[in-house]
């Protein structure tokens, strides 16, 4: 008997401040939270600026006991994440904070997991790569800074990261991952050069287009039971007002935040618009659509580099392997002609997604 295909679609929410100078009310954040010992994710780089040092100042100010962990690599690997569990469940922490990039609050995510609810690696990674043991239950506090314009880290369920014996790219996806609140404060990225603040803002261009062409969620098998329905159910009316509304923004304030990095006004809107597409592909989508920016296939920097990879085959797991450019290497930057010209991870033509359901 043929499955059915499903008839819902669910909006998870994510708990978001958005502020000029809100860094420094994280250390009363976390007292409320009820938090004693608190692991501090950093990016060894932004340890050394404003942001960190406010960050730090204000767990001290509030007496909190803290660590720091800042072995952060920019393209997160199974080692990493390992590296960053482990001394997380040794520190016995209560909170954690996160403060970089992308590949920072993945770290940060990840450490949480396995502190939180033991297991072996592989156990809640993606299936097929790994087992898809959904995470048991809810993980402690965390608080996400981010510190550039790109990935919405702070919004979504998901810890992406390289498998480097495999030469892929997968992750571990649940509703808990998703932090207990972001801290989006634009001061954060004045320091962002041009270059990264061009790579960042592809991406959320890159992630605002996949959620809005995703293969729509009436279109996708209906889950067994409710718990089962993925948070990349597809695109969905919902998750298109958040997608729309971050690709209006990157085409407005993205060439004056690359122009001028001191343009107050698109720093703020960008850093907005980056929050707002990860809302769009963490209730939507993020595999189907046009960008060479594919997390799952090609190794994408997050905030500092997008990157391209091309696609060779697909193992008989269906996980597809690129070539060219090791797990743990580094790799181009994608350009503009690559998010329009690049190939499909399914084959599809650009749009196709979202173009086969305008009618409904």
């Amino acid at each position: 008997m043929k499955q059915a295909t499903d008839t819902a679609f669910q909006i998870m929410a994510s708990n978001c401040r958005f502020g000029s100078g809100i860094t420094h009310e994280v250390g009363m954040d976390l007292v409320d939270l009820g938090a004693k010992r608190v692991l501090l994710v950093i990016d060894p780089s932004v340890r050394r600026t404003s942001t960190g040092t406010v960050v730090q100042q204000s767990l001290e100010d509030n007496k909190l006991d803290f660590a720091v962990f800042d072995a952060i690599e920019i393209e997160p690997t199974d080692s990493s994440f390992l590296a960053a569990s482990k001394f997380a469940t040794e520190g016995h922490f209560d909170a954690f904070v996160a403060v970089g990039g992308g590949s920072t609050i993945d770290t940060a995510k990840a450490a949480n997991v396995f502190a939180t609810h033991p297991a072996d690696f592989l156990d809640y990674v993606n299936a097929p790569i790994g087992k898809g043991i959904p995470v048991p239950g809810p993980l402690k506090p965390l608080i996400a800074i981010p510190t550039t314009a790109g990935t919405g880290s702070e919004t979504t369920g998901v810890a992406i990261f390289d498998l480097v014996s495999r030469r892929v790219k997968t992750g571990i996806a649940s509703k808990y991952v998703r932090p207990t609140l972001g801290i989006v404060d634009w001061d954060n990225t004045r320091t962002q050069p041009a270059a990264v603040a061009a790579s960042a803002g592809l991406d959320v261009l890159s992630h605002a287009l996949e959620s809005y062409t995703a293969i729509p969620y009436e279109q996708r098998l209906r889950p067994a039971r409710p718990s089962e329905r993925s948070a990349y159910q597809g695109s969905n009316p919902m998750s298109d007002v958040w997608a729309l509304r971050a690709l209006e923004i990157v085409a407005e304030f993205l060439p004056r935040a690359v122009a001028d990095t001191s343009d107050d006004e698109a720093r703020m809107n960008m850093i907005l618009a980056s929050s707002m597409a990860g809302i769009g592909f963490g209730n939507g989508e993020k595999r189907r659509s046009p960008p060479a920016t594919r997390d799952g296939l090609s190794g994408r920097g997050h905030g500092s580099r997008v990157q391209t990879c091309r696609i060779r085959d697909r193992s008989p797991d269906g996980a597809a392997r690129y070539v060219g450019h090791p797990a743990h290497s580094r790799r181009r930057p994608v350009h503009r002609s690559d998010i329009a010209a690049a190939p499909l991870a399914g084959g599809e033509s650009f749009g196709s997604g979202h173009l086969a359901r305008e009618s409904r």
